[in-house]
């Protein structure tokens, strides 16, 4: 679509929503900027605009609240914010009256020039985005790194040109509404149940994730988890070619960590060992799948595996993502706060080597924990709990035999708390398992107020 002229609808008025807004008047649209949101202030938007640099900000209309019919017959097109749900009563209206949809990453994309990598996946994704961000700065320079993991892809897009390279972090939010988006390369990292409230099944969740392959061509590439077993049988019939990695399995082609840690490229059989996982900064199998899914994205886009493995060597872990805060009275405090699902939160606890002390419990986004609690073993000493889920979690421990619960009002208290549990030589871990929303702006805001009341007991 030709986006000069045409009226274009914003739906969201957050960051993403704001980059989506500069690029098309940029590209010459008649832009609309919406929110449901109708206690939002006009003239905080209208900074918001303009503190972004968004070109004649001051022609771009505002429209808060309920969008009225008479205004979804006016538009060409619709750009919504992967926050906002399609089964909205605004999303409807477009619908009905054949209104054109684009996720902001759609828009973006459309925008941008250069070489893209985009990655997805329930767990993971964050630590191998700026991994391999990492790895293409320090190669290629000139690289952004955009998407979920912080920048919007629409704030960056207008800077790329033909010899840049975008690695873009994609939420199946952000996949439910792409249509011509095709990276040249893709990676799915995994795939378990996560944000089932508003996907409803999991079928509808892997097949959005699987959207981030549907636009790509035989020359492209996908990088994929051997071990999961949906993207071993999916991998058979993808439009691209495709590069496994595995963390149990010696592959005949691809990437591989073996029991002792050493992690091989091998091809056509024939081995090559690269290093072993404690070369590097990362800890934990779900790290080591990490960087073979980041080592194989790189090989794609013709990076020599020498600056590759440098640059992994030198790379440290992502903040909120079993970030080591403090050992005090010779316990270790970890800072899980990205650990938002049930499978995040169970590759944190295969990373810990001593008894732990768990604090978990929040939103509750419809998972089970069943699986989660079972893989406590004999490795959890005690299990904190706060937030909504707290009932449930209980009522789910107890039912596998786990009994030695704390329940606390604040996380705060689970941290005064998890301190008198924990005995020297043994660890405090904040994974929660679940999103942050029931006490927290977001998992950042939580992992922060934790590392910072860790910090007050010194």
């Amino acid at each position: 679509m030709e986006l000069k002229e045409k009226r274009v609808l914003v739906a969201g008025a957050g960051i993403s929503g704001i980059g989506a807004v500069s690029l098309l008047k940029t590209a010459g649209a008649d832009v609309i900027l919406y929110d449901g949101n109708e206690k939002l202030s006009e003239t905080e938007l209208y900074d918001k605009m303009y503190t972004a640099g968004v070109q004649d900000a001051d022609s771009v209309d505002v429209v808060l609240g309920e969008l009225s019919e008479e205004l979804a017959e006016k538009i060409d097109l619709c750009v919504i914010s992967p926050g906002i749900p399609l089964d909205v009563p605004f999303v409807t209206l477009l619908r009905e009256k054949k209104k054109e949809i684009w996720g902001e990453i759609e828009l973006a994309y459309r925008c941008s020039r250069g070489r893209l990598i985009g990655i997805t996946g329930t767990n993971g994704k964050t630590t191998t985005t700026a991994l391999t961000g990492q790895i293409m700065e320090q190669y290629y320079g000139n690289t952004f790194v955009v998407g979920n993991i912080g920048t919007p892809y629409t704030l960056m897009a207008g800077r790329t040109n033909d010899r840049s390279v975008t690695v873009a972090e994609i939420s199946s939010f952000q996949l439910e509404t792409t249509k011509e988006f095709r990276p040249q390369v893709s990676a799915i990292l995994n795939i378990t149940p996560d944000h089932l409230n508003r996907h409803k099944t999991m079928e509808c969740y892997i097949d959005t994730k699987f959207r981030i392959t549907k636009e790509q061509k035989a020359d492209d590439v996908c990088v994929l988890n051997y071990e999961d077993p949906i993207l071993r049988e999916r991998g058979k019939s993808l439009p691209c070619h495709v590069v496994y990695f595995s963390s149990r399995t010696k592959l005949e082609n691809g990437y591989y960590m073996d029991e002792k840690k050493d992690i091989y490229y091998i091809k056509d059989q024939k081995e090559e060992l690269l290093f072993n996982l404690s070369d590097t900064k990362l800890v934990g199998t779900h790290n080591g799948e990490n960087i073979m899914a980041a080592l194989a994205m790189a090989d794609a886009l013709g990076v020599p595996r020498e600056n590759v493995i440098g640059t992994v060597k030198e790379f440290t872990a992502i903040e909120h993502r079993i970030e080591y805060v403090e050992t005090i009275n010779n316990v270790i405090y970890y800072n899980d706060s990205k650990g938002t699902n049930t499978d995040a939160s169970k590759k944190a606890l295969e990373a810990m080597d001593r008894k732990t002390v768990l604090i978990a419990g929040g939103y509750d986004k419809g998972s089970e924990y069943d699986d989660w609690v079972e893989a406590f073993g004999d490795k959890i000493k005690c299990l904190v709990l706060l937030g909504a889920t707290a009932d449930k979690i209980e009522a789910c421990a107890r039912k596998h035999g786990f009994t030695n619960i704390v329940r606390v009002s604040s996380l705060r208290e689970a941290v005064e708390v998890s301190a008198k549990e924990a005995a020297p030589g043994e660890t405090v871990l904040l994974s929660p398992a679940c999103a942050s929303w029931d006490m927290f702006k977001s998992y950042e805001e939580r992992g922060k107020l934790f590392k910072q009341y860790v910090r007050e007991m010194m």
